[in-house]
Parts: C-alpha cells; sequence; structure tokens
C-alpha cells in the first residue's frame, strides 16, 4: 500500500522523497529504548541534510500504530515547524494501560501533532477521533493501481471446473487463521466442480500445506510477483480468501479489478473494499460452513458468478483506481501545505 501511495501522490502532482529507511517497527515493547536510540541517530542526520539543503513542504509517515510508532517524521516535523500527516493511522485505546503503553504513547503523540490523520476505513476513523477533532481525520477508501492486470478470463469461454484463488503471505496470526478457515470451508463445500490455487509463500508454508492435506484439488503455486499474480487472477473465477481481521485487504481490489467475485469475511476493514451482494459475498467473521455456502453458491451459479464480477470490475477501477484516489489525496495534501 506504501507504493500504492507514493504513486498516488506523484500522480497528483507532488515530489516525493524517501528521508528514512529506519524500520519503526516494535515487535515486543523491551525495544523502545533502542529503537529511540536509532531513530534519533536518523533524526539528527536527516536535520543535518536539510539544514545544509532544502527543507520539504510537507512530512508523509504511513501507517503509524502502536506497533509502529513514528519516531522520526513528528521529531522532524516538530523540529523544522512542517506540515504533518499520517496515512492509515489507528488507535486503540485498550494498548494504553497494557504493556504496550509506552509505544502506543508515542503513536498516539504523533497522531495528535498530525494537521491530517488520512484513513482508509471508518473502524480506523472513528478510533483516531478518539485523540484529535473530527476535523483532523479525514477517509480515503482503499485503492489499487491496476496497471499491472493486463487482461481478464472471458466467462462465457471458461470451462471445466470454477477456479478458486487465494492470493496471501503465509505467515503466524491472522494470515494463519485465515488459512485454517479456509481449508475448513472447502471440506464443507457441496459442490465438487471448483480447483483452488494458492498463491503465496512464507515461513509457515509447511503448516499450511498441513492445514490442507487431503484436498486433492488445492494446488499451491508459491511466490509470484506482479506479473504471475496477474496471470493467475486472469484465469480465475472467484477470489475466495477469509481476510480474518484483515485491515482491509489490497489483494480484494485487484482481484475484483480483474473482474473476480470475492467471498470474504465480514471481518476488519473488509467490508471497505467489498460490496456485500454485489461485487462479491461477506459472510460472518469465523463461520466456516457460512463461508462454504456462500462458494457453493457461486461456483453453481454461473450467471450471479459473471454479474459479479463484472459490477466488481466496474466498482475496484472507476471507484478505487489509481486515478480518483489520486485527486482526492492530492487535494488533501494540498490543503494541508495551504493552510
Amino acid at each position: 500500500m506504501a507504493r500504492q501511495l507514493v504513486k498516488a501522490m506523484e500522480f497528483a502532482g507532488h515530489e516525493v522523497k524517501l528521508v528514512s529507511r529506519l524500520k519503526c517497527r516494535v515487535r515486543s515493547p523491551d525495544v523502545l529504548h533502542s529503537l529511540r536510540t536509532d531513530a534519533a541517530r536518523e533524526v539528527e542526520r536527516i536535520a543535518g541534510d536539510w539544514t545544509a539543503g532544502c527543507v520539504p513542504d510537507l512530512i508523509v509517515t504511513y501507517h503509524v500504530y502502536y506497533k509502529s510508532p513514528d519516531l522520526v517524521g513528528a521529531a522532524l516535523a516538530s523540529r523544522f515547524k512542517i506540515p504533518y500527516v499520517t496515512i492509515e493511522a489507528s488507535y486503540a485505546g485498550k494498548r494504553d494501560h497494557d504493556d504496550w503503553a509506552a509505544a502506543q504513547a508515542v503513536s498516539s503523540a504523533a497522531i495528535r501533532l498530525a494537521a491530517l490523520n488520512v484513513c482508509f476505513t471508518e473502524r480506523d476513523t472513528q478510533g483516531v477521533r478518539q485523540l484529535v477533532s473530527p476535523a483532523r481525520v479525514t477517509l480515503l477508501p482503499p485503492f489499487a493501481d491496476f496497471s499491472g492486470v493486463v487482461r481478464e478470463r472471458n466467462p462465457e469461454d471458461a470451462g471445466g471446473p470454477v477456479e478458486l484463488l487465494a492470493v496471501a503471505m503465509m505467515l503466524k496470526g491472522n494470515k494463519l487463521e485465515s488459512f485454517r478457515l479456509l481449508a475448513e470451508a472447502i471440506r464443507h463445500l457441496r459442490s465438487s466442480n471448483w480447483q483452488l490455487t494458492i498463491v503465496g509463500d512464507g515461513p509457515k508454508r509447511e503448516e499450511v500445506e498441513a492445514i490442507f492435506s487431503g484436498l486433492g484439488r488445492v494446488r499451491f503455486a508459491g511466490q509470484m510477483d506482479g506479473a504471475g499474480v496477474a496471470g493467475y487472477l486472469a484465469e480465475s473465477d472467484v477470489f475466495a480468501w477469509p481476510g480474518y481481521r484483515e485491515a482491509f485487504g489490497l489483494a480484494y481490489l485487484e482481484a475484483q479489478g480483474a473482474g473476480l467475485p470475492v467471498v470474504a469475511m465480514n471481518s476488519g476493514g473488509v467490508e471497505a473494499v467489498v460490496k456485500d451482494g454485489e461485487t462479491g459475498v461477506l459472510t460472518p467473521e469465523g463461520d466456516a460452513k457460512k463461508f462454504a455456502a456462500a462458494l457453493d453458491e457461486l461456483i453453481d451459479d454461473w450467471q450471479r458468478r459473471v454479474a459479479m464480477g463484472r459490477r466488481a470490475r466496474v466498482f475496484a477501477r472507476q471507484e478505487r483506481g489509481l486515478a480518483s484516489a489520486s485527486a482526492q489525496l492530492g487535494e488533501m495534501l494540498q490543503g494541508v501545505v495551504d493552510e
């Protein structure tokens, strides 16, 4: 998503420069102190460059939350009195009172400093509004760049089994739970007219393959670059991914942009990128049987599948494409600079 945002800002006419590659990722509360030290050195390095050269008009930081507090951009904004914007910040009050309180305090301070906090989902918007006034929070619907999707499958030429596709990294936590729910749903399918392809890899691959053990219609394609994923999208009929507690899921937009209807769970921020009943079907969080039932309906109903896919393509490309998002984001950022 960060790369998409850079494209959107550049498309809007802004010059974007990545000034730091320091990863402010707090994997456990006890590493915050060492990260502060690294960040302080980074701030001094950048400040020296700016003092000797050119100071930017605006600082933008992506994905500020308790596990990724901004220790660089916010400090530079304060020192140089530069307008500061966060994109995809989030706030959960419960973290103010647990082991993450110190990291959350840094994240919250950055959110309060920002002239504008741009959120992708209503849930994040509501959370951030607990820290700042509504005027300093705005919603930018998630978007994608569809320039890499060169073609879509012609549903009228699609014979043989219905091609189901899932694209995801094989990681612990919510990703692994999504794979578990998907495998459980597949085992509940009534139809036998399907084949599932899973694109992706990661440290939990052995566990994922074990979860799907015994399912003969499931194949693992491994990790793919953008062109490879686009190729699988072009040869598939339904994008099937539970998305258990996903932030929103960029893969859903990419699938819809290729003309695929989506079956997902109404979990996390997924509803921000899939129109339930129009471009896909959202089922209750954690309910593998209802997920399977939704898949069965699309597998069996060719006309509904095709109609949803066509609406998905229009929705993704016209409402959630790069051009539309760029115009909105460019206006937001220019408004901050002009204040």
